[in-house]
C-alpha cells in the first residue's frame, strides 16, 4: 500500500520528525507516521514553517505534512524565512483541488498551485500513482542538499491504490479535571522593551536565543550581541514556533524573546504545551502594541491576558512580571519547562541601530554555536 511505501522511503532518508496538520486524503498516512516518528501536531500550516526551521537549525531531519490549501497560509513564512535563511524544507502536500474534487472551496486556490510556485521559485514534484514513489526520495534528498524547498505534490488518486487499514487507534479517555485558580493584577509598566531585554541579556549563559523580528533583534543586538542569538528577519508570529523546534532538536536550553502581537496571531502554545519541552522559555513582552510597526495597539492592552491565554494552551509553568528584579528572578528560577514569563513593559522603542549579519552569516554562527552544523 501506498502509506507504508512513503513510510519506508522516510525512514530511509532518515527523517526523525513529522510536522503534520493533516488532510482527511491522508489519514492513513498520518496514523502511521503517527505511531513510527516524532509526530508534532500542529494548528495552523505556518507555524510548521517555524517548528521546522527550528529543527534545521538544530540539524535535524524532518517533513512537513499538510493538505496543499495550507500552503496559501504559509508561503510569507517559507519565503521571508525558510528562504532567507537557506534552510531545507520538505513539504508532503496532498493536492486537493485538481482530481475528482468535490468541495468547490478547495478549486481556487489549489488548482493554481504549480503557477504559484513556479512564481516564487519553489521547487516541486508531482506524485500521480505508486509508479511516482521513488521521486518522493528525491525530493526530500535535494530538498536537504541544496537547503531549499521542495513541494510534493500528492494527488488523491494514489490513495485509491491503497486499502486502508492504517486508522487511528481509538482516543484514549477524556475524561480529566481542571483546576485553575487565578488571579493576577496588571500594574501600570515601568520597563521599557529594551530595558527587560538588556536584563534577559545580562543573564544569559549557552542558552539558544530566538529574538522575534523588528526592533526586538536590534535591541538585543546593541544589548549584547553572541553567536547564540537567532535575530529573526521576517515571518512575523514565527519566534515561538522557531524555538519549539529548536528545544525538541537539541538538549541546549533555548529561550524565546517574542511579543505580545505575534503571539496573539499564532496558534502555537498549545502545541508547546503539547510536546512539553523541558529546556524551553518564552518571553512574552507585552507592551499593548504592534512595537515594530508604529505602536498601534494590541489587545493585550486592555482585553486579553496573555498569561491566562498560556495557561489555557496547557503552560503549567506561568509568571506575571513587571519590574526588573522579578523578571531576573522569574529567569534565575523559572524551574523545568516549557515555561512561559508574562513581562508587562512600556510601548517604545529605543533607536538601535540596523543589524548588519546578512542571513547567512545569522544561521551559522548560529549553528555552530549550539554544535549542529549539518
Amino acid at each position: 500500500m501506498p502509506e507504508r511505501k512513503i513510510e519506508s522511503i522516510l525512514r530511509d532518508e532518515g527523517i526523525e520528525f513529522v510536522v503534520s496538520l493533516p488532510c482527511d486524503r491522508t489519514k492513513d498516512l498520518c496514523a502511521l507516521l503517527e505511531k513510527d516518528f516524532h509526530y508534532v501536531n500542529i494548528n495552523r500550516e505556518e507555524d510548521g514553517v517555524g517548528v521546522c526551521a527550528g529543527l534545521a537549525l538544530a540539524g535535524r531531519r524532518y517533513v512537513l505534512q499538510m493538505q496543499s490549501s495550507g500552503l496559501g497560509n504559509s508561503l510569507n513564512a517559507m519565503m521571508s524565512l525558510t528562504y532567507l535563511y537557506g534552510l531545507p524544507l520538505p513539504i508532503i502536500a496532498s493536492w486537493r483541488g485538481v482530481y475528482n474534487e468535490k468541495i468547490a472551496a478547495q478549486v481556487p486556490f489549489n488548482s493554481r498551485i504549480p503557477a504559484i510556485l513556479d512564481a516564487m521559485g519553489i521547487s516541486y514534484t508531482i506524485i500521480d500513482g505508486s509508479g511516482d514513489l521513488e521521486k518522493i526520495r528525491e525530493a526530500i534528498r535535494l530538498s536537504f542538499e541544496n537547503r531549499e524547498i521542495h513541494v510534493i505534490l500528492i494527488l488523491p488518486k494514489l490513495w485509491e491504490e491503497g486499502n486502508g487499514g492504517c486508522a487511528e487507534d481509538p482516543f484514549p479517555p477524556r475524561e480529566h479535571e481542571i483546576r485553575l485558580e487565578y488571579n493576577r493584577r496588571i500594574k501600570e509598566p515601568v520597563m521599557n522593551r529594551a530595558g527587560a531585554i538588556s536584563v534577559i541579556a545580562g543573564e544569559l549563559e549557552d542558552e539558544a536565543v530566538v529574538v522575534n523580528i523588528g526592533v526586538p533583534c536590534k535591541e538585543m543586538h546593541a544589548a549584547g550581541d553572541r553567536p547564540e542569538n537567532f535575530y529573526m528577519l521576517g515571518s512575523y508570529t514565527q519566534a515561538t514556533p522557531i524555538g519549539l523546534g529548536l528545544a525538541i532538536g537539541q538538549e541546549k536550553d533555548v529561550v524565546v524573546i517574542d511579543g505580545d502581537g505575534s503571539l496573539l496571531g499564532t496558534a502555537i502554545l498549545s502545541t508547546v504545551a503539547a510536546e512539553k519541552p523541558g529546556n524551553l522559555t518564552i518571553f512574552a513582552l507585552d507592551n499593548g502594541a504592534f512595537g515594530s510597526t508604529g505602536m498601534q495597539m494590541t489587545h493585550s492592552w486592555t482585553t486579553c491576558d496573555l498569561e491566562l491565554i498560556a495557561k489555557g494552551a496547557g503552560i503549567e509553568n506561568t509568571i506575571k512580571v513587571g519590574t526588573a528584579e522579578e523578571l531576573k528572578e522569574a529567569f534565575l528560577n523559572r524551574g523545568k519547562g516549557p515555561s512561559f514569563i508574562h513581562v508587562i513593559i512600556k510601548p517604545g522603542n529605543t533607536d538601535s541601530p540596523n543589524l548588519t549579519l546578512t542571513p547567512e552569516e545569522i544561521r551559522d554562527r548560529f549553528m555552530d554555536s549550539i554544535g549542529k552544523v549539518t
